[in-house]
Parts: C-alpha cells; structure tokens; sequence
C-alpha cells in the first residue's frame, strides 16, 4: 500500500503549519492513470460524489423520459444542495408530479446548508422536512425509478431492485466489482470502490456520447446537465457550482462527504478523483482547484480559483496570517 501524500498545506508566516495527506488521480480516455499522487488503488467511499452513477439507471431505464423529467431535475438527481428555495421548490414539484409526498421520501430532514433558508426557518420556529436534505433530488430519483421498476416503497435497502440496479451500473462504470458498502447519511448504500475506480468513471462520463449505447447516452445526459445547471449541483458559495462557472470549458464537478472531489472534462476527455484522508473539505476544494488549473482549465487569477486555492487566512481583526497553498509537486 502506497501511503498518502501531501495535497493542500495550511501555511502560516513562513512555514507550513498543517499538512493535509491523500491520494488523488486523472484517468485518460480509456481510464488509465496518466497522472497519480498517493495509491491509485486505495479502497474509498466515494460517498455524494458517486451521484452521478447512482442516476444512470434512472435515465437509461426509460423512467426519466416516462416521468417528463428535463436536464435540471437530472442536475439535482445529482446534487448535494443546499436546501435553498431553488433546490426545494423543484423537489417538491417533483415528488407532486410523480403522485407522492415528502412523507414517501427515505432520506431524512437536517438544517439546510443555505443560510438565507436556515434563517427562515429559524425566524418561523419551523422544521426542516426531507425536501431540505441535501440528497432529496437523489432520492426522488430512486423514487421515480422505483415507480418505474414496481418495487416495494423502501428502495434505499440494499437489496431492493432500485439499490441493485445502482451497484450493477457502478460497478460497470469504476470497472471494478465493489467489495462491500456502507449506508451514507441519506440512509441509501454507498459502495466501495478503489480511487482508479473513480477516476475510470469519471473519464467515462467524460467521453460518453449521445446515441453510442444507451449507458452512455445516459451518462453524457447526466454530465451535461450538471454542467447547464451548477447551481442547482450545489449552491451558492459552493465549490462545485463556482468552479463549474469559472472553467473555461464545460467541466462538471462533485464533492462528496469526507473531502471526496471529482470532476468530468469532456473537451479533454479525461476524469478525476481525489480523497483527503483525514476529512477535511478545505483540503479537497484546493486539491481539486489546483488540478484544474493544472490542466490549464481554470486560471489561477479568477475569484472563484483564489477562493479555494492559495485562499488568504486572516485574524479576527483582519491581519493576514497564512494561506491554504497545495502542496508541492500537485500543479508541476
């Protein structure tokens, strides 16, 4: 095994002062590694940055087209949103549509991440409901595949047709046969895979085109309709959606739970995966920003770059103190 290696240092003065470790890889067309830091075959929980693959079978079965679903519900069939009126509203509209109600949804209520509606919330003494949760747009789709598949009403186990098709199209895509899951906090399974197994998918998606077989004509409709809605994939203020909107050619992106990064580049053909090992998303927003700029698809110069990448940390009084770099040799 291949230990973890530096990706972001947290610099202050003149020294670094943390160092966050991890691995992270960029797949070719054919899903070689043609880049790697760390161990390509680490084993990972992909955790949200796997939506994209839990969706295939939803567009690929024909349920999408049956239930008049468009690129912006793929978007948040793909999202870890932040629950604010522009993610919720169009969930709840969505679950109307197909007959149901939020009380048929299996992913549980949290705080919305968008603060503007956490506020709301706070000021009327109310409730999140499920439609805040950041993976309700993933969880109608399972609905919308489980109303097109017949299956019982708890499609979030593992062993429910909904679940099955998902590990059949996962493990297609990562080329791997996944060696077990665990239950992501939206209650649905996540499946282990290795970071090659990630990065191989994620070149798939890059290179998939329309009309070649209906898996890839699944996976280039899912890829671009993150790229066409960003802030629907997250949010405001989100690495995802202003990253997305800062590249210089369509490149989608995902977090996921536990500093998990990874992105599609299409112009280029080529997929990546990253994993911070101790969690930390400060580390995963720079590793994966420096690797854009690295590829020359992001200008180190815009805002949304320099938000993420070389970021100025200040003291409460406003004095600069130190920055989040990435580490040596990440953009050489």
């Amino acid at each position: 095994m291949i230990p973890p290696v530096p990706l972001t240092e947290i610099w202050r003065g003149p020294m670094a002062e943390s160092v966050h470790l991890g691995h992270a890889v960029i797949c070719g067309p054919g899903g070689q590694v043609i880049h790697a830091w760390g161990d390509p075959d680490v084993e990972v929980y992909p955790r949200s940055s796997c939506k994209m693959l839990q969706a295939l079978p939803l567009v690929e079965s024909g349920a999408a087209d049956a239930a008049g679903l468009d690129s912006s519900h793929l978007a948040l069939a793909c999202a870890s949103h932040n629950g604010a009126a522009i993610h919720t509203a169009p969930v709840a509209e969505w679950i109307k549509h197909i007959s149901l109600t939020e009380r048929d949804l299996r992913c549980g209520s949290h705080m919305p991440m968008d603060t503007e509606a956490a506020h709301a919330l706070i000021r009327a003494y109310a409730q999140p409901c499920q439609f805040h949760n950041s993976c309700s747009g993933k969880h109608a789709g399972f609905m919308t595949l489980n109303q097109y598949l017949g299956g019982g009403p708890d499609y979030e186990l593992f062993d429910h047709p909904v679940q099955q098709a998902c590990l059949s199209a996962f493990e297609d895509v990562t080329g791997q046969t996944s060696p077990g899951y665990g239950i992501d906090g939206c209650s649905a399974p996540n499946f282990l895979t290795t970071l090659h197994g990630m990065g191989r998918a994620m070149a798939y998606f890059a290179n998939a085109r329309t009309g070649t077989d209906a898996r890839q004509s699944a996976a280039a409709r899912l890829r671009d309709a993150m790229i066409a809605h960003p802030a629907l994939v997250a949010g405001e203020r989100r690495a995802c959606t202003e990253l997305m909107r800062a590249c210089n050619q369509p490149v989608a992106l995902k977090t996921g739970a536990e500093a998990f990064f990874v992105a599609m580049i299409p112009g280029m053909g080529l997929g990546i995966a990253l994993k911070v090992a101790d969690g930390a998303d400060r580390a995963a927003a720079c590793t994966i920003t420096a690797l854009l700029v690295r590829l020359g698809v992001l200008d180190p110069s815009h805002p949304a770059a320099r938000r993420f990448m070389n970021k100025t940390i200040r003291s409460w009084r406003g004095i600069e103190t130190g920055a989040v770099k990435p580490a040596a040799g990440l953009m050489a």
